[in-house]
């Protein structure tokens, strides 16, 4: 079976196969207040806590979520917990700095002078109803789905002022075409 992927002239390289096996793996996000940001992402986003890991001798503590629904073959073994954590692909990874607090840290979210990091993107299966349900939450939108010209996303914000995307992938595909 023949594959076609999208070509950037100049730009792309054939894959090396000493990269198979690569998993992209997490995103991280500096979070000031774990229980403010792990109930937004849980409970707003639907994301589930697959791994707390704390570092006392560094003062920090890191969360990974994750999305999906069959999470029977997760162990209940914290070794190979671990790995399976490790070796899940786009995780999201937030870290807290045990002195950071809401009241005390912010953090740059990238989308402002100096720009850098923008956003993280979720697929919602009906656009509206996530927006909807996002405003009765009291969600800080950036973008609402009826703000300038791509009314086929939104942008709202986590608790730390970070970007996320909330898009329908089947309309983001009538961009591409």
């Amino acid at each position: 079976m023949s594959r076609h992927f999208e070509q950037a002239e100049g730009l792309c390289e054939t894959k090396d196969p000493a990269t198979n096996g690569f998993v992209f793996n997490q995103t991280m996000l500096r979070i000031a207040d774990p229980k403010r940001s792990l109930d937004f992402y849980t409970r707003v986003m639907g994301m589930t806590l697959l791994r707390k890991l704390d570092f006392p001798e560094m003062e920090f503590s890191l969360y990974f979520l994750t999305t999906g629904e069959d999470f029977s073959e997760i162990s209940s073994d914290a070794v190979e917990r671990t790995a399976q954590t490790f070796g899940r692909p786009a995780m999201l990874e937030l870290t807290h700095n045990w002195g950071d607090t809401a009241e005390t840290t912010t953090y740059h979210n990238g989308n402002s002078d100096p720009r850098g990091f923008g956003h993280i993107g979720f697929h919602v299966p009906e656009l509206e109803a996530a927006c909807e349900r996002f405003e009765s939450l009291g969600v800080e939108f950036q973008k609402r789905l009826s703000d300038g010209s791509m009314n086929n996303i939104a942008f709202i914000k986590d608790p730390d002022g970070y970007w996320i995307e909330i898009f329908d992938a089947k309309r983001v595909a009538d961009l591409g075409s």
